[in-house]
């Protein structure tokens, strides 16, 4: 851990069996349940957690944006949507890279970058 850096992240999620099993499927996230309302996990670059929640993560609504990198996006694309998850915003392209956006089975949206 770090002084003063960002150590977790937390994320709202309306059914918590759902979120692990696109995150573990897609990103290969590992859960620790604390109780029927809260799931801790790890294995994906910073922890963080799920707590149970009707409310979702928007960049329209002012939430901020978590990004995922990949190495092969059309692939990381293809998983996403096998998994349940929805593309909410198509590949485009910036300096840098190109990204596309997605929301998880609970709503909460995300993006996921590369540089290849």
């Amino acid at each position: 851990m770090q002084h003063e850096k960002i150590n977790y992240l937390e994320f709202p999620a309306s059914d918590l069996s759902q979120v692990k099993a696109f995150f573990n499927a897609v990103f290969a996230f590992e859960f620790t349940d604390y109780g029927p309302e809260y799931t801790a996990f790890n294995n994906a670059g910073i922890d963080g957690g799920f707590y149970l929640s009707d409310n979702a993560m928007a960049v329209a609504k002012g939430s901020a944006l978590v990004v995922f990198y990949s190495a092969n996006l059309a692939e990381t694309q293809d998983k996403i949507t096998a998994a349940g998850g929805k593309i909410v915003v198509e590949t485009f392209e910036f300096p840098g890279g190109k990204r596309f956006h997605f929301s998880d089975p609970c709503g909460n949206e995300f993006a996921v970058w590369s540089d290849k």
